[in-house]
């Protein structure tokens, strides 16, 4: 599966569509079985699946983003809440004056809050623009999969995120994840003392759940609930 889109300019002229999809991942540690552009791959992968259904055009991902809770591992970069969110309004601003009516963030990373003030604060301007998954996707999207954990327990590198990659990516997933599991529902202070305050690996959930079926059947789930955001 292409991560990057391949249209041309003329493509894109034929195509004239109206609403824009714009990944957002980040680049930041996944335990030992999963890579670092995790979030970007998961992000960019249903955003390839949304152009194969819908009328929609479809950018290339921002693959650094707000990662400062995962700093204590080797490898995780990160930009400023404020940073993220001027490249996405400059993105807006930009497919806007190209004829796109309106733009939705397609967030692969649970640590982008901004997010959701860049959107609220577009509903007032010429843009409209949207984030999806929001969490009653990914849930419906949990139950359609028939994953057993939940989303808070599953937090980062567990069932969902591990499936995903064994259905669209199997090459990236290291051996040995079904060893990989780390249980630590209780993150209180999560903000301000980083994830490694609550697990070792930087795995929270249960990767050894993990299964392609599981993956493809929860992108699935996600591409059917995008009708809603057109």
């Amino acid at each position: 599966m292409d991560l990057l889109p391949a249209d041309t300019t003329l493509d894109e002229r034929d195509r004239a569509a109206t609403v824009a999809l714009l990944p957002v991942g980040s680049f930041e540690q996944h335990g030992p079985h999963l890579p670092l552009t995790t979030d970007t791959v998961v992000a960019a992968t249903l955003a390839a699946e949304l152009e194969r259904a819908y009328p929609v055009r479809r950018l290339p991902p921002i693959t650094i983003s707000c990662s400062h809770e995962h700093a204590a591992w080797a490898g995780t970069v990160s930009i400023s809440s404020g940073t993220l969110a001027a490249v996405v309004r400059d993105v807006a601003e930009s497919v806007h004056r190209a004829g796109v009516a309106s733009l939705v963030l397609v967030n692969g990373h649970g640590g982008n809050y901004v997010l959701r003030n860049v959107v609220q604060e577009a509903s007032l301007g010429p843009l409209r623009m949207a984030l999806f998954p929001g969490g009653l996707e990914w849930d419906v999207a949990r139950a359609a999969a028939g994953l057993t954990t939940t989303g808070g327990s599953d937090m980062h590198a567990g069932e969902l995120e591990t499936s995903i990659l064994l259905h669209a990516h199997p090459d990236l997933v290291r051996p040995h994840f079904e060893q990989a599991d780390r249980i630590a529902d209780e993150r209180p202070h999560l903000l301000s003392r980083g994830l490694a305050e609550y697990t070792d690996s930087g795995v929270v959930g249960r990767p050894s759940l993990a299964s392609a079926r599981k993956g493809r059947e929860v992108l699935a789930s996600l591409v059917s609930s995008f009708v809603g955001y057109l």
